[in-house]
C-alpha cells in the first residue's frame, strides 16, 4: 500500500476531516481516530449499529483506529504530544483559535515534530471576518450561489449530498500528499488549509465566471442546465429518467432517438449553450415523448436505443447495489484486504497504549480481525 508507515492523528468531526483521513487510511496509512470518551456528536448521526453509531460514522471511519481522551485535560494534552512526536499527519477541522486552545496549531506541532502536517478544514479558512466562524457543507452551498441556481419557482434548493464537505476533503487529501512529498526534500512539514467556502467557490467558478464576463444572470433552473439541453429529469409512467445531452453529436443522435431529425439543423441549437438557453423548448419534446409510457420503454429509446450510451439517458431509482456494482472508484479494502469499520472506542485519558474496551477495527464483513504488528502500539 503507498501510504505504509505513515501515521495520521484525525481529530476531525463529521465529513471533511474524517473522510480525509479515511482516504489516506484506505490506501496503507495507520489512522487513529481522537474522540471524546462519551464519543463525539458525530458518531450517533443516523445509528445503525446495536451501539447507537451512525451511518455516516462508519462511513468516514472505515480502516482507522479509535481513541478516546479529553484533549482539554493535562493528561489528554500529555498523550497528544506524545502521539504527535511519532506521528506524520494530524488532521484537525475547526477554526484557528480552537487549535490553539488544544494545541493543534502548526507551530506547537512542529516543536515537538518538525516533520508533522497539519492539515485543517474549517468553514471559512484562517483569515478574514468570517476566519473563527464554524459552519457546515449548506454554508458553502448557499454562499457559492449554488442553492440559488438549483432552485426552482423562486424557491432555492439545497443538496441533499454534502458535496462541499467531501470535495474539501478530497482537496485536503490531495494536499497531504504534496506536504508529504516536499517533505522528502525539505525534511520539514507545513500546514494544508481547506475550507467549504472555498472548495464551493472552486466547483462553481465557472458560473462565477459566465456571470462576470457574460454578464448573464442564469437564475433557478431547477433540473435542467444552463449550458447543455435537454438536460433534465422527466416523469413517465412508473418513474423517471434523466437526461444529459452535452455535445453536438450527442444532440443529433438524440433528436434522431426522439423521432425530430431536424432538431440538429436547428440555429437556434445549433450549439451547447444555444440549446442551454432553449432548454424549455428542448426539454418539453422529452415531457410529450415519454408522457404515458414506462420507464424501461422510455429508457430503451432515448438511453439504449443507438449503440452503447444512446443518447445519454439514465433511469433514476432508489439507492442499492446494484448502483455501484463494477464501478467503483478505486480500492478500499483497506490493510487486511477487507473493507473495515472502526466500531471501538479506547479509553487512553491516563496513558498511552493502556487501553480499555474494544479498540481498533473489526471487519465489516465479520470474523476475526487479521492483526497488523505495525498496528500493536500507538
Amino acid at each position: 500500500m503507498p501510504l505504509r508507515g505513515i501515521r495520521v492523528l484525525d481529530f476531525g468531526r463529521y465529513i471533511a476531516g474524517p473522510y480525509c483521513g479515511a482516504l489516506l487510511a484506505d490506501y496503507g496509512a495507520d489512522v487513529i481516530r481522537i474522540e471524546g470518551p462519551a464519543g463525539n456528536e458525530d458518531r450517533f448521526s443516523v445509528p445503525v449499529a446495536e451501539d447507537g453509531s451512525g451511518a455516516m460514522f462508519l462511513q468516514m471511519n472505515r480502516n482507522k483506529r479509535c481513541l478516546t481522551l479529553k484533549p482539554g485535560s493535562e493528561a489528554g494534552r500529555e498523550i497528544v504530544r506524545k502521539l504527535v512526536t511519532t506521528a506524520d499527519v494530524v488532521i484537525a477541522n475547526m477554526p484557528d483559535d480552537a487549535l490553539v486552545k488544544l494545541g493543534l496549531d502548526h507551530p506547537t506541532l512542529a516543536a515537538l515534530n518538525p516533520r508533522v502536517v497539519l492539515v485543517t478544514a474549517s468553514a471559512f479558512g484562517s483569515d478574514g471576518p468570517l476566519a473563527q466562524h464554524v459552519g457546515f457543507d449548506a454554508v458553502g452551498q448557499a454562499m457559492s450561489g449554488a442553492v440559488h441556481i438549483s432552485g426552482r419557482d423562486g424557491e432555492p434548493a439545497r443538496a441533499q449530498v454534502n458535496y462541499v464537505d467531501f470535495a474539501t476533503a478530497l482537496h485536503c487529501a490531495f494536499g497531504v500528499m504534496l506536504a508529504l512529498r516536499e517533505r522528502e526534500t525539505t525534511g520539514r512539514g507545513q500546514r494544508v488549509s481547506g475550507s467549504l467556502l472555498g472548495t464551493a467557490l472552486a466547483i462553481t467558478n465557472g458560473l462565477t465566471i459566465d456571470h462576470a464576463v457574460n454578464g448573464v444572470e442564469r437564475g433557478m433552473l431547477g433540473n435542467r442546465a444552463f449550458s447543455s439541453a435537454p438536460t433534465d429529469i422527466f416523469a413517465t409512467r412508473d418513474g423517471w429518467i434523466m437526461t444529459q445531452v452535452v455535445g453536438n453529436p450527442i444532440f443529433a443522435r438524440w433528436a434522431r432517438l426522439v423521432g425530430r431529425p431536424e432538431l440538429a439543423d436547428d440555429p437556434r441549437f445549433a450549439s451547447d449553450i444555444l440549446r442551454g438557453n432553449h432548454g424549455e423548448e428542448l426539454s418539453a419534446v422529452m415531457v410529450e415523448l415519454v408522457r404515458g409510457a414506462d420507464q424501461r420503454a422510455s429508457l430503451g429509446r432515448t438511453g439504449r436505443g443507438e449503440g452503447s450510451g444512446g443518447a445519454g439517458a439514465q433511469a433514476l431509482g432508489g439507492i442499492g447495489p446494484s448502483a455501484s456494482r463494477g464501478n467503483r472508484a478505486g480500492r478500499c479494502d483497506g490493510l487486511s484486504g477487507r473493507f473495515r469499520l472502526c466500531p471501538g472506542r479506547a479509553h487512553a485519558d491516563h496513558a498511552v497504549g493502556e487501553r480499555q474496551g474494544k479498540a481498533g477495527c473489526r471487519a465489516a464483513t465479520g470474523g476475526r480481525q487479521r492483526r497488523d504488528p505495525r498496528r500493536d502500539r500507538l
